[in-house]
């Protein structure tokens, strides 16, 4: 009764009674749920991948995290301060981000070397979404609570997608684009801090990078006291970076020494400038209050209003627009410099992880009112070279921050403003590509390169927003591009000796490049014979041209099988009327100078996924080639690496040895088709009389014998295209033969 109503459905649905063995959707399901517990233990294990390495802490680690964890945090207090400025906001607003972002990080890293906190891109786009805000609801919110609002908002949505596993969307952008907006918003940013540097004011360093450029050389006049500080702080950051940098050359020696002499330079040159403003600034009060140059003034001590964070859901909806563009950058900056130093340094993290860590930063730094935060490069290279050991670093960094929030605030009442303007351009200008990096670009990839370049120029022109959304958009569009216009290749045989007794034949395109020896000669497979190898994925979306260009090249190079000088001009196609009556005589003798087409090998190596629409643009290839040769046509399929692949071929009836003309062209048609009957998918496999040369008896006892590697039940499924030719060439009812040429050597 069961079989019987098996044959009835699988008559309804079309399934063929005698099949070919092929993978099946519970055998897949079965191998991705074969312990769904252990997969839930390990997944929640996965979320804290501190208790992987805490248990083997030691001494050794705790000295390198100790040095490491103190210079980083040295760094980070001057720093957050001003990337809290840059963002406007109120210093103390950095802090708070500072302290969450290391002391967070460190339970959820997979990295040791990524720093967490404030950093210049993310604090001038905080800075413009500020901005935009209260440009459309004027003085509703106040800055703060948009910045924790949006690092709340933009948290929770790195943490889901981590959560989620689907991290790899991050790997839609490639490195060009994400080194084109990061070096136009560090122009960016460079032109906006330069007017604070110089104490020149009376325009807004928030618009486009050119036009901030033109009103600052326009109030080069202007240039207040503010600039006896500034200037000297930058130059005095560069000079002490470069001579320790020289003297650590001539005296390898001393190099850890004069190392830590140049990570200090930004806590030294902050504290000079901070005594010599307080020096000079300290009698000369105004009756306004105003002082002689900008000071950062009161610092509260301590953390403000610690506690739940106040999400007002109309200010979420406010900075809805704003949002898609802040998420990319905390995910693709930190995931770029994580890594970046993974690579480096021998390891290799999890970005899914990372993105949780970024998710949680964010999300509980909302607690402490702290404003976004991501990973930052010149921090994190400053932890790599101090000698970090493991993420533990961000506890004793934490502890720095802590120090400076309630105990130094008061000091940093005089830090200049220009002073701080100075650490910004000195760390930001380090993330602008050089040279050498953008001609490289440009070495590797032509396409990347004007997309590093257009990034760069519509932030430097328009926005740091514009500037993500060009070099994102022109990524997604180069893909596709590559994906719907895919390499492919007709092939020719070159026999490769090493000496008298040994050779081999390799398959390279027949086109001539610079990837051959150019004194190499290609011979062409046996006339009759066709082979074409994929370098992409067989998709929807380059099916069809890759139906175009195999169709094509078989009616200007095979023999058309149609004698139309016995046709009448009226009983002709209207869409292939075939040569005219005044020329049909030396077209058909033309025409009988080709070779009949007898089969076509396809090189799946380069296909890993397949679907619907190309197994049907495949059966419309087979159907063209077989009208245009008026004879069956056999299709040989080498190197399929997928069991998906081979299911879906022998869905459509190719490999298994059926002849062409038995088997429906219809596979995945939109609309069906009434009346018809599917044929068999199987025939015997003997009468094909096409098998693979190669055998395999390693897994056999002895007395099995061999068998071949490929299941006869798919004759026409090869192991490798060396096979593959070899058996679409046995066929050949008579071959011509090929000129003698010198074989190639190989070593």
């Amino acid at each position: 009764m069961l079989s019987t109503a098996k044959r009835v459905v699988n008559r309804i649905i079309g399934n063929p009674e005698q099949t070919v063995t092929t993978i099946t959707t519970e055998t897949y399901l079965k191998e991705i749920m074969k312990d769904p517990r252990h997969g839930a233990v390990k997944y929640l294990i996965s979320l804290f991948p501190i208790f992987g390495w805490i248990t083997r802490y030691n001494f050794g680690w705790l000295t390198g995290d100790l040095i490491a964890g103190l210079t980083v945090g040295m760094v980070l207090v001057p720093q957050g301060m001003s990337y809290a400025i840059l963002a406007s906001l109120p210093a103390q607003y950095g802090l708070y981000s500072s302290f969450v972002g290391v002391l967070t990080y460190c339970f959820f890293a997979t990295s040791k070397d990524v720093s967490i906190g404030p950093v210049a891109v993310m604090s001038q786009t905080v800075a413009q979404i500020i901005i935009a805000v209260d440009a459309q609801y004027p003085g509703k919110w106040a800055g703060p609570l948009i910045a924790t609002t949006l690092a709340f908002v933009c948290g929770f949505i790195v943490l889901g997608i981590g959560l989620l596993r689907i991290g790899w969307i991050v790997e839609f952008i490639p490195v060009p684009a994400v080194s084109g907006y990061m070096t136009g918003s560090a122009i960016n940013i460079v032109a906006g801090q330069v007017p604070a540097l110089m104490g020149i004011t009376g325009f807004s360093t928030r618009a486009a990078t050119y036009e901030v450029i033109i009103d600052t050389l326009k109030g080069l006049p202007g240039t207040k006291l503010d600039a006896a500080w500034g200037l000297t702080g930058l130059f005095s950051l560069y000079a002490i970076r470069i001579i320790c940098d020289r003297l650590s050359k001539r005296y390898p020696r001393r190099a850890r020494l004069f190392f830590f002499i140049s990570v200090a330079r930004n806590a030294f040159v902050v504290i000079v400038l901070t005594l010599a403003s307080w020096l000079y600034c300290r009698h000369r009060k105004t009756a306004s209050g105003k002082y002689p140059i900008a000071i950062l003034e009161t610092v509260p001590a301590g953390f403000q209003d610690v506690g739940a964070p106040v999400i007002d859901s109309e200010l979420v909806k406010a900075l809805g627009p704003q949002i898609p563009v802040a998420t990319i950058i905390l995910l693709l900056e930190h995931i770029a410099i994580a890594r970046s130093f993974g690579r480096v340094n021998g390891y290799k993290i999890n970005p899914n992880q990372e993105l949780i860590a970024i998710g949680v930063t964010n999300t509980l730094g909302t607690i402490f009112h702290a404003y976004p935060a991501t990973g930052s490069f010149s921090r994190s290279a400053l932890k790599s070279k101090s000698g970090v050991r493991t993420p533990l670093a961000g506890i004793f960094t934490a502890i720095v921050v802590l120090v400076a929030l309630y105990g130094l605030t008061p000091a940093f009442y005089w830090i200049p403003s220009a002073g701080l303007s100075a650490v910004i351009i000195h760390a930001v200008a380090d993330l602008v590509a050089s040279p050498s990096q953008a001609y490289s670009y440009w070495r590797v990839s032509p396409l990347e390169f004007l997309i590093w370049l257009a990034a760069v120029l519509v932030t430097v022109f328009s926005s740091i927003e514009n500037g993500i959304y060009t070099s994102i958009s022109a990524s997604f569009a180069l893909l596709l591009v590559r994906v719907a216009h895919p390499r492919g290749y007709f092939l020719g045989k070159v026999t490769l000796t090493r000496n008298s007794t040994e050779s081999r034949e390799v398959f390279v395109p027949l086109r001539k490049d610079n990837v051959t020896n150019q004194y190499v000669k290609v011979d062409p497979p046996t006339p009759g014979v066709i082979v074409y190898r994929f370098e992409e994925s067989y998709l929807y979306p380059n099916c069809a041209i890759i139906n175009s260009v195999i169709v094509d090249h078989v009616r200007e190079n095979m023999r058309r099988g149609i004698d139309f000088s016995t046709i009448k001009m009226a009983d002709r196609p209207w869409n292939d009327p075939g040569p005219t009556r005044d020329n049909s005589l030396s077209a058909e003798a033309a025409n009988n100078e080709k070779p009949a087409l007898h089969a076509i090998v396809l090189d799946f190596s380069g296909v890993s996924q397949i679907d619907t629409t190309s197994v049907q643009a495949l059966v419309d290839t087979r159907t063209e080639v077989q009208k245009w040769a008026n004879r069956p046509v056999e299709f040989h399929f080498a190197t399929i690496l997928s069991p998906w692949i081979r299911r879906a071929l022998v869905a459509a009836g190719f490999g298994i040895g059926t002849p062409a003309v038995e088997l429906s062209n219809e596979t995945a048609s939109v609309v069906p088709h009434r009346g018809g009957r599917r044929e068999k998918l199987l025939d015997d496999a003997s009468s094909v009389g096409v098998e693979d040369i190669e055998a395999h008896s390693e897994s056999l006892p002895p007395t099995s014998g061999t068998v071949p590697i490929v299941p006869v039940e798919t004759p026409f499924f090869h192991f490798d295209l060396t096979s593959a030719v070899r058996a679409a060439e046995a066929g050949v009812e008579k071959p011509r033969e090929r000129a003698e040429t010198p074989p190639a050597k190989y070593i």
